[in-house]
């Protein structure tokens, strides 16, 4: 099987969990998987990867969560070559913010477009408001995903 970095945006822990309960599920279909949590770029090793799954949350008003923003802005800073991944997003965020509703997932997925890299599906969106438990949907989304790898 692929392997597979899940580069994880969380401030309040919603995101850190999706991506433990997706890792955990990953594995167990078969994947080598790594969490991406904070760092710079190159820790992320991009150019040794064929498969990225983004899971962040949306901060304040529409920002990356801490633990990213740096590795966001350093990917957008120094445009590198993603042509050769294949990547997900799943972005969670709060409908009462109603211009900023999953920014940071949304700039993500707009990024790793514009740097080259291919998505596959749809971007997942989970809605607070409407959603206490966003494991469920990704576990759900997560078994659609899989099958168009």
């Amino acid at each position: 099987m692929a392997g597979l970095l899940i580069v994880v945006g969380s401030t309040s822990g919603n995101a850190q969990l999706v991506s433990d309960v997706l890792s955990d599920e990953f594995k167990e279909a078969g994947y080598d998987v790594d969490l991406f949590e904070d760092g710079a770029m190159d820790d992320a090793a991009l150019g040794d990867r064929d498969l990225v799954l983004i899971c962040t949350s949306t901060h304040g008003l529409g920002e990356m969560p801490d633990n990213i923003d740096p590795f966001y802005q350093e990917l957008a800073e120094r445009t590198p070559d993603l042509s050769h991944l294949r990547y997900g997003v799943i972005a969670l965020g709060d409908q009462t913010f109603d211009d900023t509703f999953c920014k940071a997932g949304r700039d993500f997925d707009a990024l790793f477009a514009r740097l080259g890299a291919a998505r596959v599906g749809e971007r997942l969106e989970v809605d607070a408001c409407t959603q206490p438990l966003p494991d469920d949907d990704a576990l759900d989304w997560m078994k659609e995903w899989v099958t168009l790898l």
